[in-house]
């Protein structure tokens, strides 16, 4: 079977070339900073402004494109060492190696393949946070450390401060008659820990403090957003897409989106909706190495969660993310089963005043209008759907592409003699946007046509006429 258009995520016009499915920004909005940021922003380009010649669109950070060669190693390495020194320089340098300006002059791009291990690495700075919060029993094994084996503190939180200069450097097990014996040791009988070596305690390994738990939180929030970046590189779009690791974590945090940061969740879903159009659900039950038990069924169920949300920025992506993996048929046997709660809720954000979520909302109901006939006759017998549908198209929307999509969705609905009783109760408005909106005539005219015609009848390449048959 032939994958739809992909094109269609993009919103090209009428009888164009397809367009590439376009990256998603930082949703404003999404983070409880973003204001101050702007103000930030501002200020700084209006400095930047006079200082820099007008051909400069604001002050820039240029990295040579040899530093990711000349430390590839050093970079990985200081991810997986877990020491809060060389993890923060690591997710500095790999911040301003992803990071790249709309308009940007600079050319030299990070590809994820160009530095062996690194997307693993990153993910593993985003699994010792989740870590902490699992219980023992669903921890992984413990991760080999190449960088800083040695290290009695990782530096997070106030080990420092916890740690006596009076007592051994090492963890040190002591027995009721007093003898003290390394941990390499024999005859572990009725022994106890020293009660200041407590962080050294396999159940302790990730009791932090507050202090080192929030910075344990802030080093996987820098992770999510280096694998963003990441993501709006094409040459990283197929290495990530059939990553499993990558995007069980991603689907993971997207499903525990109740209880997980914010930002974090936001990060990881813009991921996955640029990843949308390569992703195959299938390989949740493929052949590669898991991480995570995540299954197709349990992914989807993650999607629908952030559907529900509340928040715009999510549901919004959640809306775009389902139009953008159904292009692919091969996900449709993990996608249908849901398609009545798909549709209950794309309906109900098409009745929001927020205008990018009516777009979301009327992009994903376009394509998922496009897959069979039974999505059209379920989408039809969905209550409000044509009415607020319609709305779209007479309120105006403010991008007209989003009023041509809903009215071809509304056309591909008549095609099914099945859905003429429901839209012929609507014959009136289709007729007044037919007279009063020229750019969608042709569209309504063969809407009417199609509903006052013989039920043998084909819509003709040719307008009809309304009224006549």
């Amino acid at each position: 079977m032939q994958k739809r258009e992909v094109g269609k995520v993009g919103g090209g016009a009428a009888g164009g070339a397809p367009t590439p499915a376009p990256k998603r920004g930082r949703p404003f909005g999404s983070t409880s900073s973003n204001s101050a940021a702007a103000a930030a922003a501002a200020a700084a380009a209006a400095v930047a402004d006079l200082a820099a010649p007008s051909t400069l669109l604001g002050p820039s950070l240029q990295v040579h494109s040899s530093f990711a060669d000349q430390n590839n190693k050093r970079i990985v390495l200081a991810l997986q060492s877990g020491l809060k020194s060389e993890l923060t320089w690591a997710l500095n340098t790999l911040t301003l190696l992803s990071f790249k300006e709309k308009d940007e002059v600079r050319r030299d791009a990070t590809p994820l393949a160009k530095i062996p291990g690194l997307l693993d690495a990153l993910l593993q700075v985003v699994d010792d946070w989740r870590d902490i919060a699992l219980p023992k029993d669903l921890r992984g094994t413990p991760r080999v450390r190449l960088l800083g084996a040695n290290s009695i503190v990782s530096g997070f939180g106030n080990e420092y401060q916890a740690l006596s200069l009076n007592e051994p450097p090492h963890p040190v097990l002591v027995s009721e008659s007093s003898n003290v014996e390394t941990l390499g040791g024999k005859g572990h009988t009725n022994l106890k820990h020293h009660p200041s070596e407590w962080w050294f305690d396999e159940d302790g390994l990730f009791n932090l403090d507050e202090d080192g738990r929030a910075e344990k939180q802030q080093c996987a929030v820098a992770a999510s957003n280096i694998i963003r970046n990441f993501s709006f590189m094409a040459d990283n779009e197929i290495i990530m897409a059939v990553h499993r690791h990558c995007l069980e974590t991603i689907f993971q945090c997207i499903e525990d989106h109740n209880t997980e940061d914010e930002e974090l969740v936001t990060n990881f879903l813009e991921t996955v909706v640029n990843l949308g159009p390569l992703l195959d659900l299938r390989i949740f039950s493929s052949s590669k190495p898991s991480y995570i038990n995540i299954r197709e069924k349990r992914a989807v169920q993650a999607i629908m969660g952030i559907l529900s949300s509340s928040v715009k920025a999510w549901h919004c992506a959640a809306a775009e993310l389902l139009g953008r993996l159904i292009i692919n048929p091969d996900n449709e046997p993990f996608l249908l089963p849901f398609a009545p709660q798909i549709y209950k809720r794309l309906v109900d954000l098409l009745s929001l005043p927020a205008v990018d979520a009516q777009a979301a909302a009327v992009g994903a109901l376009y394509n998922l209008s496009e897959v069979n006939m039974d999505c059209r006759l379920k989408l039809a017998s969905e209550r409000w759907a044509i009415d607020r549908l319609l709305k779209v198209v007479k309120a105006p929307h403010p991008v007209p592409e989003v009023c041509r999509k809903a009215a071809m969705i509304l056309e591909s609905l008549v095609a099914e003699p099945q859905n003429k009783a429901v839209l012929l109760s609507y014959e009136n408005m289709f007729a007044e946007i037919l007279f009063s909106d020229c750019r969608h005539s042709d569209t309504f005219a063969r809407i009417l046509y199609e509903l006052t015609s013989r039920p043998g009848n084909k819509v003709t390449t040719t307008h009809g006429i309304w009224g006549s048959y």
